[in-house]
């Protein structure tokens, strides 16, 4: 599970990267959304995804990986919006925002190493197209309980699900960058 970790914090620092570029060019302007916008904007690229792995072709260029940074990132300002609230204006610290997010990175991490060791890794040997269908159900799910104003009999919240969709898409980017650079194999190893 070393290595996972390892992974994990790899593709977190690339979802990272491009959230500070796009806080410089933008601000904090995802301030101003609710949950369920945030949830939604997951659905489209959720929805990219399922289209993709169908079709093979994406008409507007976005790759698989796009756009599950784009999962995490906005799963994360989910979390951060369910901490904080919505927000009026977008006139926030940028150094918080950045904070909050190194937060709900930590907490997702730490809920997937739980989970791994619970669960033997099995993502590992999904396809990615199965776990793109998880982070679907979980969306699904997520506009269920936001239907419901948040309320549910037995299941988990809406930010148990954010944390899952991040996990998934995380998941997912560390399997393409393994197809995109497999471990040689020498007799050494």
């Amino acid at each position: 599970m070393q290595k996972t970790s390892a992974q994990f914090d790899d593709v977190i620092t690339l979802c990272r990267d491009l959230f500070t570029k796009k806080l410089s060019d933008y601000g904090p302007s995802f301030r101003v959304l609710r949950a369920p916008s945030l949830t939604d904007q997951i659905f489209i690229k959720v929805k990219s995804l399922r289209t993709f792995q169908t079709t093979g072709t994406s008409k507007v260029g976005e790759s698989e990986g796009e756009n599950f940074i784009a999962i995490v990132n906005y799963a994360i300002i989910g979390l951060i919006q369910l901490e904080k609230g919505v927000a009026d204006d977008y006139r926030e610290d940028r150094e918080e925002m950045l904070h909050l997010y190194d937060h709900f990175a930590g907490e997702a991490k730490a809920l997937m190493l739980r989970k791994n060791h619970d669960y033997g890794e099995a993502w590992r040997e999904m396809r990615i197209s199965s776990i793109t269908d998880l982070i679907y159900q979980k969306v699904l799910r997520t506009k269920q309980i936001e239907d419901n104003a948040g309320q549910t009999v037995v299941s988990e919240g809406i930010d148990a699900n954010y944390f899952d969709m991040l996990n998934y898409a995380a998941f997912c980017l560390i399997r393409l960058r393994e197809k995109s650079f497999p471990t040689v194999k020498t007799s050494e190893n």
